[in-house]
């Protein structure tokens, strides 16, 4: 410890606002890289008092993890149950770890840390955060998927949310264990992959769609290609042959734009055994849904509140891209044959509500059937249940009966 003025020892002072302002200006004009060793050197200098080497150590651990890291929010990133992370004032952090919101113990230290924050997380991606461009919606190096809202349009602070990305895909036994899929209820899902239907999982936000597409994708064939379209890098398949492609907005002179319809042209050329789309949200559904009626085999996700709304939801986005709705319906009759919906339960339970098979009226408009019911015990067969073994039998490259029988072990 240094000698004070009258040779005693001084008391370390733990470093103030402004002297952590002035450190962060230096190194931002300086251009050095903050390394611990450089970040302790300026505290040094521009201390203006004694400062203990622990007040050292931790300054410098909190400013180089606000300067190139997540700040605050950084051990909550890095906790592997953390699946959101959700900042609406610097004294209100929320976390998800699958059972609800939960509120930390994190704090900023004002306004302007977050929005600090949410600036230097945007310029990561490369993206412009600023008052002529309020919000951000980017995907940052790690896969971590930002979306970020700054004032005046959030009120009072910049809103962050966090969606961490796992870096590998849960098994299909994991999320039996987890009670999101039944008792039994992995035959069916597998012998949905295996019989190479195309189907989409739908559900709310946050239900898992991810999560589960991710897992049944991991149970395709090692032989197979599996080609991804996304607008943000989510989906983690553990398999051998997967190209993924993201889509990616305009720059500031509006040009560069690659749209989720663009990625799925693109995808049909690149000889795709299973065509796979993040999420089915706009006018790439008119190229999936063709694409599915030319011998390809896909999935995908899409938001909806319940299994029988997909229909609609699908019509509307194919309406507004143009495609009629006879037209369109005459095309999900061909390409798709099962909806698996998520639902999640008040006590944060992500579980499969249904599966649902699809059928053609005699007015020519698709319709969803209940083929099979979430039980706590096991899938319970409802009317669609016969035509399911049909679709799954008719695929199975095992044989006819193969696939039906895995899947009448799960009921």
């Amino acid at each position: 410890m240094n000698a004070g003025p009258r040779g005693g020892a001084a008391k370390a002072t733990a470093p103030t606002g402004d002297l952590l302002d002035g450190v962060r200006r230096w190194l931002a004009e300086s251009g050095a890289d903050p390394t611990p060793a450089r970040v302790a050197q300026a505290l040094r200098e521009r201390g203006g008092r004694v400062l203990g080497d622990a007040e050292v150590l931790g300054a410098a651990v909190r400013l180089r993890s606000e300067l190139v890291g997540s700040g605050p929010l950084e051990p909550l990133l890095a906790d592997p149950e953390v699946t959101d992370v959700l900042v609406s004032a610097p004294d209100r952090v929320w976390v998800d770890r699958g059972a609800g919101l939960e509120l930390t113990g994190v704090i900023f230290p004002d306004a302007v840390a977050v929005r600090r924050l949410a600036q230097r997380l945007a310029s990561v991606t490369g993206r412009r955060l600023d008052d002529a461009r309020p919000w951000v919606d980017a995907r940052l190096p790690d896969g971590t998927r930002l979306h970020a809202v700054l004032p005046p349009v959030a009120v009072g602070c910049a809103c962050l949310s966090l969606r961490v990305v796992r870096s590998r895909a849960f098994t299909l036994g994991e999320l039996t264990r987890a009670g999101m899929v039944p008792p039994g209820g992995e035959g069916v899902l597998r012998a949905l992959v295996d019989a190479r239907l195309s189907f989409l999982i739908s559900g709310g936000t946050g239900t898992g769609k991810t999560t589960l597409l991710s897992a049944l994708l991991s149970l395709t064939g090692p032989s197979e290609r599996i080609v991804l379209a996304e607008d943000s890098s989510e989906l983690r398949p553990d398999h051998p042959h997967v190209v993924r492609l993201e889509s990616r907005p305009a720059n500031q002179e509006g040009a560069g734009l690659v749209t989720l319809e663009d990625l799925v042209r693109q995808a049909l050329r690149m000889r795709p055994d299973r065509l796979v789309v993040g999420e089915v949200r706009g006018a790439e559904v008119v190229h999936l849904l063709a694409a599915l009626n030319t011998g390809h085999s896909g999935c995908g996700t899409v938001h909806a509140n319940a299994a029988a709304d997909v229909p609609a939801r699908l019509e509307a986005l194919g309406t507004a891209a143009g495609l009629d709705r006879a037209a369109l319906h005459s095309q999900l009759a061909a390409a798709l044959s099962v909806v698996v919906h998520l639902v999640r339960e008040r006590s944060g339970r992500r579980r499969i509500a249904e599966v649902r098979v699809l059928e053609r009226g005699d007015d020519g408009l698709v319709r969803t059937v209940p083929a099979l019911r979430w039980s706590e015990g096991a899938f319970v067969p409802e009317r669609g249940w016969a035509r399911l073994v049909e679709l799954l039998d008719a695929g199975d490259p095992g044989g006819p009966g193969g696939a039906a029988a895995r899947a009448e072990e799960a009921s």
